[in-house]
C-alpha cells in the first residue's frame, strides 16, 4: 500500500459556513471538500464520505499556519488526498460570533464542533485534529472535554497540561509574552477592525518603551485601547496563587486526563518552544494511561519552525529540520498520521519509535555562511522519555565557582549578591515565542547587545554582573549528553519577604578564530517565586535570614557538550523582559508600586550542597542514532 495519500481529487471551497454551538452562538469555518477530478464543471460530489481534518484558530482561518504554510494551501492539500479539511475562526475572532476569552471557551466549542463535523453528509464520522500554537491548545481542550467522534490529533508546540505552572505563568512569575500576544492581536481585534482610531492609537504605542515603565494599571497601559485584552493581561498577571481560575479545563488539562480522549496523538515540540514542559508533560501524563497510542516529537527550534535549520544565532546542521532529519515534509508528516489513524492505512507509522528526539551539539563551533555559530546535531529515536538509561547525575556549586560531581566539604559557605528590580537580568534568547519586538526566543551567546531589551553598553557579558553568580566545569576530558528533565536545588536565603531565583543551564564553547572570546550557549533556564517553594496554592512570605530549600524546574533539553567545552550554571534573580520582576516587597509584581533591593545568598557547603540535576545519558548508547533508532524496544 502507498506510504501516504496520493493527490487524486479536485477541490470544492465553501467559505463562512456557520457551526451552531450549544448557547446558539455561530462560528464561522471554511470547508475544503473532495471532488472528482477533471474537466467537469460543476464539479461532482466524489465518492465519499471522508475522514476529517480540523483546525481551530484565533488567528484567522484564511491565514498563515504551521511552518509558514497559509491555512487554505494546506486545505486544498487534505482534500486533493480524500480529507474533508475544515478551518475555523474560534469564538469571537475574525468571522464568528461571541465575545473571544482566551482558551476558556474552547473546550465546549471545540466538542460541538467536532460532533458537528461528524454529522455531516459528507463526513464518515472520523475526526482529526491539527494546530500549531494556540491550534494546539484548542485541541487539548477538546480532548479533554473528549467528544465521542474525535480520532486522532497532531499537536504542534502546545497544549496545555497546566497554564498556570509552565504556559502563562511560570512557577510563580509571569510569562510576558502573553503581554505581548495581547497587544499584537488587539490591534487585528474586533474593537481595532471596526475603528480606525482605535487601531492607530494601538500602532502608536511604544511598547519596548512601555516595558521600561512596569507596573502598569488598568486604563494605563499599552492596551488601554482594547479593554477586553488589557482585561485578559491583567486577569492573569494578577492571579499569581493556583486558585479555581486555573484549574478550570482549557488551562490545567492534567486535571482532566483521566477522562482525555483515548485516541492516537503525536505532541511535537522544540528545545527552545515556551511550551517545550507543556510537550513532554503530555507525554508523560498521557502515555502510561492511554492506549493512544502516544508520540512525542522534539527538534532543536524555536516555536513552530521547524522548517528552519536553526534558533537565534546558533545553526544545528542540515539534518535538523523535519524533511532533511525525518525524510518527510511538515505536510506529509501529518498526512502520514491522518493516513494511518483516519484511513488505517499500513504506512509504517506503528514501527517508528514513540519519542523522536534531536540531541543538540557535535559541530565544530565555527560561524557558518550566514553568521551563526555551528553547534550540530543528530537525531535518535527513544522507547521512552525521558530514556530509561538516563543517569541523573548532581553537579555541585563549589565557594571557588567551581560545578563538580563532589560534594562541596566546607562547613559554611554561601555567595550573597544584591538584586535590585529596577535593574533586571536582560532576557538573552531562551524559550520565547510571541515576542513583538521587546524579545527574542532561541540560542544566543550570553552577552548584552542593543536587540536585547535592557542591556547597557559596554555589552559585557552576562556572567560579568555582580547579580549573577557564575558556576562551571573545567574543560570536559569526554563528551557528555545531557538528555531529559534538568532541575535545580538551591540553599538559599534573602533579606526580603519574597524574591525570586533563577538558573540557567550553558555550553561553554571555547575560543577559536571565529569566537575569540568563546561562545556561551543557553541550553535551558527556569525561575521560582520563593514565595511558591513548597506550594503554589499557599504561598508563604520568608523569614529574611532563614535557610530554605527551593527547587527549580529548567526546561528539558537535549544536548551533548563536547570534549574541551564547560557546562555552566548561572544562577540570579531575574529575567527580564521574558518574566515579570519580583519586587521583593512581598506585594503582588502585577499590582506593586515599590521595589526594594534584596541581599539574597545561595548557600554551597556540605549542609547545605546546592547542585543541578543533569540527565547524563551514558557515552555507550549514544551509537542508537537516526530517526527510526529504538523502534520496537
Amino acid at each position: 500500500m502507498s506510504r501516504s495519500s496520493e493527490h487524486k481529487y479536485d477541490v470544492h471551497v465553501e467559505q463562512g459556513v456557520t457551526v451552531p454551538m450549544r448557547d446558539g452562538v455561530l462560528l464561522s469555518a471554511d470547508l475544503y471538500l473532495p471532488v472528482e477530478s477533471g474537466p467537469a464543471e460543476p464539479k461532482r460530489a466524489a465518492p465519499g464520505p471522508f475522514p476529517a481534518v480540523l483546525e481551530r484558530t484565533p488567528y484567522d482561518k484564511r491565514g498563515t499556519g504551521g511552518a509558514g504554510r497559509p491555512r487554505p494551501e494546506t486545505g486544498r492539500y487534505f482534500a486533493s488526498r480524500g480529507y474533508a479539511a475544515v478551518f475555523q475562526d474560534v469564538r469571537g475572532r475574525f468571522d464568528s460570533q461571541g465575545a473571544f476569552v482566551k482558551y476558556l471557551d474552547d473546550p465546549a466549542d471545540g466538542y460541538d464542533t467536532v460532533e458537528w463535523i461528524a454529522s455531516q453528509a459528507w463526513s464518515n464520522g472520523r475526526v482529526g485534529t491539527f494546530g500549531l500554537s494556540y491550534g494546539a491548545h484548542t485541541q487539548a481542550s477538546l480532548a479533554a472535554a473528549n467528544p465521542p467522534h474525535l480520532s486522532c490529533m497532531f499537536l504542534d508546540s502546545g497544549g496545555f497540561t497546566n497554564a498556570y505552572d509552565n504556559s502563562c505563568r511560570n512557577s510563580g512569575a509571569f510569562e510576558l509574552r502573553q503581554v505581548c500576544w495581547a497587544f499584537t492581536q488587539a490591534k487585528v481585534g474586533r474593537d481595532a477592525a471596526a475603528d480606525p482610531t482605535v487601531r492607530a492609537a494601538l500602532e502608536a504605542e511604544d511598547l519596548r518603551g512601555w516595558f521600561q515603565r512596569m507596573p502598569w494599571r488598568r486604563g494605563h497601559s499599552p492596551l488601554r485601547w482594547a479593554p477586553e485584552y488589557e482585561e485578559y493581561v491583567f486577569d492573569m498577571w494578577t492571579r499569581a496563587d493556583f486558585d479555581d481560575y486555573w484549574k478550570q479545563m482549557g488551562v490545567c488539562n492534567e486535571l482532566y486526563f483521566e477522562g482525555y480522549a483515548d485516541v492516537p496523538q503525536l505532541h511535537m515540540g522544540s528545545w527552545y518552544d515556551p511550551y517545550t514542559r507543556t510537550t513532554t508533560r503530555n507525554y508523560t501524563g498521557l502515555s502510561p494511561i492511554k492506549r493512544g497510542p502516544v508520540r512525542l516529537l522534539l527538534g532543536p527550534w524555536t516555536h513552530g519552525a521547524s522548517h528552519v535549520t536553526y534558533s537565534g544565532d546558533v545553526d544545528f546542521g542540515p539534518d535538523a529540520t523535519v524533511e532533511r532529519g525525518l525524510g518527510t515534509d511538515y505536510d506529509e508528516l501529518r498526512l502520514r498520521w491522518f493516513d494511518r489513524w483516519l484511513k488505517d492505512m499500513d504506512n509504517g507509522t506503528d514501527e517508528e519509535p514513540p519519542a523522536r528526539v534531536f540531541v543538540m551539539g557535535g559541530g565544530d563551533g565555527r560561524k557558518d555562511g550566514e553568521g551563526r555559530l555551528r553547534h550540530g546535531g543528530s537525531w535518535r529515536g527513544e522507547a521512552e522519555w525521558p530514556p530509561a538509561r538516563t543517569m541523573y547525575t548532581n553537579f555541585y556549586l563549589q565557594a571557588d565557582g567551581s560545578l563538580t560531581t563532589d560534594p562541596p566539604t566546607a562547613t559554611a559557605s554561601g555567595t550573597t549578591y544584591q538584586f535590585d528590580p529596577t535593574k533586571p537580568v536582560p532576557t538573552v534568547g531562551g524559550n520565547v515565542s510571541s515576542g513583538a519586538d521587546v524579545m527574542e526566543g532561541g540560542a544566543f551567546h550570553q552577552e548584552e547587545g542593543p536587540r536585547f531589551l535592557g542591556s547597557k553598553e559596554p555589552y559585557l557579558p552576562l556572567g560579568s554582573r555582580p547579580d549573577v553568580l557564575v558556576f562551571q566545569t573545567p574543560p570536559l576530558e569526554e563528551d557528555v549528553e545531557v538528555t531529559g528533565p534538568v532541575t535545580v536545588a538551591l540553599w538559599v536565603s534573602s533579606s526580603a519577604p519574597d524574591t525570586d531565583f533563577t538558573a540557567k543551564l550553558v555550553d561553554c564553547h571555547p575560543p577559536n578564530e571565529d569566537y575569540p572570546r568563546g561562545f556561551d550557549m543557553n541550553v535551558s533556564d527556569g525561575i521560582i517565586r520563593a514565595r511558591y517553594r513548597d506550594s503554589f496554592k499557599s504561598p508563604e512570605p520568608m523569614t529574611p535570614g532563614e535557610v530554605y530549600r527551593v527547587t527549580i524546574e529548567l526546561y528539558p533539553t537535549g544536548n551533548l557538550f563536547c570534549r574541551g567545552h564547560r557546562i555552566r550554571l548561572d544562577i540570579s534573580s531575574s529575567n527580564f523582559p521574558r518574566l515579570d520582576v519580583n519586587p521583593n516587597t512581598g506585594e503582588a509584581p502585577g499590582l506593586s508600586r515599590r521595589t526594594v533591593v534584596a541581599e539574597n545568598t545561595v548557600y554551597h557547603d556540605a549542609r547545605r550542597p546546592s547542585h543541578v540535576v543533569l540527565p547524563v545519558v551514558p557515552p555507550g548508547h549514544r551509537e542508537e542514532s537516526g530517526p527510526d533508532a529504538g523502534a520496537g524496544e
